[in-house]
């Protein structure tokens, strides 16, 4: 159920993107850090629970999902080290490593077709481009070559929250000074970013799950988008003449 046919970009003065799978191909970037990990954990045996703090570090967020927590930076250590008794220092470590800091170098590489074109055609027309992600996003969109007038995460203290609340949205627009109805949320997940974007009120789609080779999500916006200025402009030259 995707919607870019119902956008009416003569009313859009923000786009909202989120960033996992969103703006890459996740499933491209996953095969590639599976690789990574097998590489490196095969000749490090001892520290195969490595891995496994990963994936309950994932899992905890995952079941946390909607609600409120007072510091979440913080807090998303200790969820983990309360379930399996890590170390929480031990966990910071491991996270950094290899969700923040190892999958960058491969994101340029899986970074969707046409992304890139869509800012820029954003840019042109003074539309303003935000970023609204559950994880922390500057690095990410710095390996990307991809700028934004404001970077949200839901760690950040402002917010507190993940998906699905809305509160990182409805912050974002109140830190654009765009209301949200004049805003648009793109995301990847209609029961975290569709649903975030239901609850706060605001314009939203989803992105197409096509093959990489074959996405064309973003060449599709940019070809509405400038469709829509082009036949704003000759209206607005028809009528003064």
């Amino acid at each position: 159920m995707n919607k870019e046919t119902t956008v009416d970009w003569r009313k859009v003065k923000a786009v909202i993107f989120d960033v996992d799978g969103t703006l890459y191909d996740q499933s491209k970037l996953r095969k590639k850090m599976l690789l990574a990990l097998l590489n490196f954990y095969l000749w490090r045996p001892w520290r195969i629970n490595e891995i496994m703090m990963l994936a309950h570090f994932r899992s905890e967020r995952e079941r946390r999902a909607g609600r409120y927590c007072q510091d979440l930076e913080n807090a998303q250590y200790t969820w983990c080290s309360e379930k399996k008794g890590y170390p929480v220092s031990k966990i910071r470590e491991v996270v950094e490593q290899w969700i923040f800091k190892h999958p960058v170098k491969y994101l340029e590489q899986c970074m969707y077709l046409g992304t890139r074109e869509f800012f820029n055609t954003l840019r042109q027309h003074d539309i303003k481009i935000a970023i609204y992600s559950d994880y922390k996003a500057y690095d990410k969109l710095k390996a990307m070559n991809l700028g934004a007038d404001l970077v949200v995460s839901s760690t950040d203290p402002e917010v507190d929250r993940l998906k699905p609340d809305p509160k990182g949205l409805i912050y974002a627009s109140a830190r654009l000074g765009v209301a949200i109805e004049d805003c648009l949320f793109i995301g990847d997940r209609h029961e975290m970013d569709g649903a975030c974007a239901l609850s706060a009120g605001m314009p939203y789609l989803i992105v197409d799950k096509k093959p990489f080779e074959e996405f064309d999500f973003y060449t599709t916006l940019t070809s509405h988008l400038t469709q829509t200025i082009k036949q704003q402009t000759y209206g607005k030259q028809h009528n003064a003449s």
